[in-house]
């Protein structure tokens, strides 16, 4: 017998609900709807349009029920970003974006509380203004007594969960996103927590990936005329989900999970937390079957969406294929931009930001629009190809095969820019891995599939996995070494 399961899959900068059709052999992925994730920007501050995005989730309830009965739904989102409920269990007022600047000075202010070495060493986490412990800092130094009214935090797959159910929870994988987790307990820090002077109990029970929640709530039942199923809590991290659809069959892995941002990284028993590691700032999360992750967080496709946001305000309208060829008809190597460069985060004209940085790093500056594009291609490749090598020094391990899921491997240029630059093969696909994550868990979670190994050997079953041999000249080292040189 068939079964199917819905998947909600949140970007930052578009969702989408997904079925999955499991016929005991494969999984077959059936598109129901598609949805925009625009930010709003209220008075200076931006914020989640989270009503209308769980309005969509209804409509993609809906459009489920109409091709068939679902057993269970799924919800993975992206991290680090919040909602706060009053003592009624009433959202205060819509999360703010991890773009807004009321965490700038954040970071460094925690150190005026915590030593930035034990801040580290309990939390393992790599140190971003974005993160939720920053975004709670700024609440208390600047907004006491509007963080005084939350009695509840929600991170935003556990929020979307409770508008669905009623149920308050933290999933093991979002949690590990904040920087208030202790990574080697796998449990809140109250010692981090406290020293920020951060309220401790805000902070809900910690549930593990693949837990039933429990069932939609009888009032969404009787407003959509549906029947109730378990909301399942995936890992609901998107980056965690998306590394359940890694197809390596080797116990040790590297993989790149490659959307608005990229994720490099392997899975490990135990996290790596060390000077080394703090040196590199590289992350420690927590996925499935509570495995750590260690990995490495940097900007990603973004630099490519909203350069096309720019230009089409420009009124040049290209479609990604258009960019991508473009890119391939223009010159290499011209000049190269470090993607995590704060000046990259907001919103805004990339194209422009990117020729005053090359200006501003005596390089050449790229004119067309197919040079700036080339430039992030580029430019990510070189990227990954540190934190690889940052990745491997840690762990005292050479990963052969960089394993590359999402969007971004719908790119054959970054696909093979990549491993040109790592000199490795890359594998690429599948594109839609973080639905195939959630979708996989939640059969797991309903004991249809046996665990996360057979999950991962069904993903590689249904799905067309691309190749990349490394293809690489002189030119690549040279490129490498003038990378370093401005970056490093």
């Amino acid at each position: 017998m068939e079964k199917r399961v819905l998947a909600f899959d949140f970007g930052a900068s578009g969702g989408r609900a997904m079925a999955g059709i499991y016929n005991g052999e494969k999984i077959i992925l059936e598109e129901l709807h598609r949805f925009s994730n625009e930010p709003v920007t209220v008075r200076g501050v931006m914020y989640w349009d989270v009503l209308r995005l769980f309005y969509e989730m209804k409509q993609g309830i809906l459009k489920g029920k109409q091709k068939g009965r679902f057993q269970s739904i799924g919800i993975d989102t992206w991290g680090v970003d919040f909602g706060l409920l009053d003592k009624d269990g009433t959202l205060l007022e819509n999360p703010v974006h991890y773009r807004d600047n009321r965490t700038k000075g954040m970071l460094e202010k925690s150190f005026e509380y915590i030593d930035k070495e034990k801040f580290y060493e309990i939390t393992g986490n790599q140190f971003m203004e974005i993160n939720t412990a920053f975004q709670l800092l700024s609440l208390s130094q600047n907004r006491p007594e509007f963080l005084e009214r939350g009695k509840t935090l929600l991170l935003m797959p556990d929020l979307f969960t409770y508008m669905l159910t009623g149920v308050k929870s933290a999933e093991y994988s979002i949690a590990s996103t904040t920087q208030l987790l202790d990574a080697r307990k796998r449990s809140w820090s109250y010692y981090v927590i406290e020293k920020l002077g951060l309220p401790k109990h805000i902070f809900p029970t910690i549930v593990q990936s693949g837990t039933k929640i429990g069932p939609i709530s009888k009032e969404i039942c009787q407003e959509l005329i549906i029947d109730s199923v378990d909301v399942i809590s995936v890992a609901s991290h998107d980056t965690q989900s998306a590394l359940l659809a890694v197809t390596a069959k080797e116990k040790d892995f590297l993989f790149i999970s490659c959307g608005t941002w990229s994720l490099i990284g392997t899975e490990l028993e135990e996290p790596i937390i060390n000077e080394k590691s703090q040196k590199y700032n590289i992350t420690n999360e927590g996925g499935c079957d509570k495995k750590a992750v260690f990995l490495k967080n940097m900007i990603g496709l973004w630099l490519i969406q909203e350069s096309r946001r720019q230009w089409i305000r420009e009124g040049k309208e290209y479609g990604f294929g258009d960019l991508e060829k473009l890119a391939k008809e223009a010159r290499g190597f011209l000049s190269f931009v470090d993607p995590d460069a704060p000046e990259f985060v907001p919103q805004g004209d990339i194209p422009g930001k990117i020729r005053e940085f090359c200006k501003k790093t005596n390089q050449p500056v790229p004119e067309t629009i197919g040079e700036i594009v080339r430039c992030i291609h580029e430019s990510l490749a070189l990227k990954y190809r540190i934190a690889l090598e940052e990745i491997e020094e840690c762990t005292g391990k050479k990963y052969e095969t960089i394993y590359m899921v999402g969007g971004g491997t719908q790119s054959k240029l970054l696909c093979q820019c990549t491993a040109n630059a790592c000199n490795r093969t890359v594998a690429a696909g599948p594109v839609e891995a973080t639905v195939l994550g959630n979708l996989v868990l939640q059969l797991v979670a309903s004991g249809d599939i046996g665990g996360t190994k057979e999950a991962r050997e069904l993903i590689a079953q249904s799905q067309k996995i691309n190749i990349y041999e490394p293809n690489r000249g002189g030119e690549w080292e040279e490129a490498y070494g003038r990378f370093k040189s401005l970056f490093m």
